[in-house]
Formats: C-alpha cells, sequence, structure tokens
C-alpha cells in the first residue's frame, strides 16, 4: 500500500449494521480472540445510541481500523471510556491508529467530555511508545490480571495485567504532544527500578530505599511478544519484576509520566519514567 492511498483513508462514524459486521471480523483478525469474546454488534450498536463513540477508518468500503468507547462515570466524573483501538496489520507504520485516536478526541471534545481513560498491557512497549511518548498519558493505576489469568487472545499468554492510563484531553501537555511528536529523555541520575540486565534478564531493585526518590525509571524489553516465543519462563520473569515495581510505585504516591526509547526505536528497551509530579498528582485524582 502506497502512501497516497493510506492519505486518503476516510476517518468517520460508523453507521450502518454491515459496517458494524466490519467491525466484529477486524477484532477477530487483529486480536485472534473467539467469537465469545468479540464485542457484538448489539452492544455496540446500543453503546454508540447513548453517547459511545464508533469511529472506523474506511478505504474505500473496507474497513482499516475501528475506535470503540462510551461513556463512563469515575470518581463522579464523566469520562470517555475508550475500549478498544485496531488496525489492519497492512495498514499499520502509517500512523493510522493516531489518526483515530486524533479522532476520537475531537468527537469526544464535541460532547463536553475533557477526560479519557482506557487500559493496555504495560510490557508491549509500541503501545507504551503511542500512549505516553505520542498521546501524552499518564497512569495512577496498575491491574493484576485485569482480565483474568489467561488472555482469549492467543497472541498473548502472559497474564493479563493493565496499566489504567488517563488521557487530560485539553491540557497543554497533551496539545503539544499531539502536535510535536517530541522524544522523552530520561532525566539524569534518575533511579532505575527494573533494569534489562545480561541475557534479556531483569535486574530488580527492591530496597526500601529506591522509593524514596523523585523521579524513578522502569524498563522493559522492545519486543515482549518475541520473547515470549523464545523463553517463555523469562517473559514471565518479566511479568512477574514489572508488576511488583509498578504497584509498589504507584502505592508509594508515584505516577507514570512517559515512556522513553533510550537506546532508539531498534534497541532492545523501552524506559517507564515514574514521578511525583504534584499537578500531574492532582489532575488525577
Amino acid at each position: 500500500m502506497s502512501v497516497a492511498s493510506v492519505s486518503s483513508i476516510n476517518i468517520r462514524e460508523v453507521e450502518s449494521v454491515a459496517e458494524i459486521r466490519q467491525v466484529e471480523e477486524l477484532q477477530r483478525i487483529v486480536w485472534g480472540i473467539p467469537d465469545i469474546e468479540v464485542v457484538p454488534l448489539s452492544q455496540l450498536m446500543a453503546a454508540r445510541s447513548s453517547g459511545g463513540v464508533l469511529l472506523g477508518a474506511f478505504d474505500g468500503e473496507s474497513m482499516a481500523g475501528f475506535a470503540y468507547g462510551f461513556v463512563g462515570l469515575e470518581h463522579g466524573r464523566t469520562v470517555h471510556h475508550s475500549h478498544m483501538l485496531a488496525v489492519r496489520k497492512e495498514y499499520r507504520k502509517h500512523d493510522l491508529g493516531f489518526r483515530l485516536k486524533a479522532a476520537q478526541r475531537e468527537y469526544v471534545l464535541a460532547q463536553g467530555i475533557e477526560r479519557m481513560t482506557w487500559t493496555f498491557d504495560p510490557l508491549q512497549s509500541l503501545n507504551a511508545h503511542f500512549n505516553f511518548g505520542k498521546l501524552g498519558v499518564v497512569s495512577n493505576k496498575y491491574y493484576i490480571n485485569y482480565y483474568g489469568e489467561e488472555a482469549a487472545s492467543f497472541l498473548h499468554q502472559n497474564g493479563t495485567d493493565r496499566l489504567w492510563v488517563t488521557w487530560l484531553l485539553k491540557t497543554e501537555r497533551v496539545i503539544e504532544k499531539l502536535k510535536e511528536h517530541l522524544a522523552s529523555a530520561i532525566p539524569d541520575g534518575v533511579h532505575v527500578l527494573v533494569e534489562l540486565g545480561e541475557r534479556m534478564r531483569p535486574v530488580v531493585d527492591e530496597t526500601p530505599e529506591s522509593l524514596f526518590v523523585e523521579t524513578a525509571v522502569i524498563e522493559i524489553p522492545s519486543d515482549i511478544n518475541s520473547l515470549e516465543h523464545q523463553d517463555r519462563e523469562l517473559a514471565r520473569q518479566w511479568r512477574s519484576a514489572t508488576r511488583n515495581a509498578f504497584t509498589r510505585a504507584i502505592e508509594a504516591g508515584f505516577i507514570v509520566e512517559d515512556f522513553c526509547r533510550p537506546d532508539g526505536p531498534d534497541r532492545p528497551r523501552g524506559a517507564y519514567v515514574l514521578s511525583r509530579n504534584k499537578l500531574l498528582t492532582e489532575s488525577l485524582s
């Protein structure tokens, strides 16, 4: 597919029953989930009719990707919860996911909602870079096996831990991220809670004093999916190490503020930056 054809893809609301059927099918194709786990037409139609947003990226009549979310209530505040975003494999590397997310943001702001939330697997570095690096989300919640111990998708079989992220849609921080796509750098002198060690093994600092700092880092492998196929036990070690680090840090008052790729996009590690940023902490309360 040429870049020119990608640029002509139309992002709009999913309207017809036939188009919603494409959303069902795309869930199976992208995530490899069984029919019982597919969000069905009935739910998608009801959510869309009651304030939810269901957007499709269309290449002619064919759906290249979609974004789906619904109105929620968190701590007495109306939010939009973005439940799914999927892009066909052949349409990736063309920023279609970013375009869908930007369009979703505009639709939600037009409803008068200024906060969006969703979850993702914190071991997935591409998603971490997309969420924190390109969109500017923050997080102060970590869920252990959010969907149970076993994932429905055959693509990932290493538990279902999730970071719950918040996208503060109108903040200057988010607006700058959307405009500039600026790559973040790890602050000097930062304390490393989990580090990528020799032979791709996690090196963990669990000392009590490790949490008495202002900024900390949790490193992850750049491609956990390949690691799962090559060495499932090592992938499980990464789940355990990062699970403990995130939960300890968040309980100690840290928020997850950013994600960096200190060695470049093709290197073996990525790094979450956690801080005690008071303004961001207050905005999440």
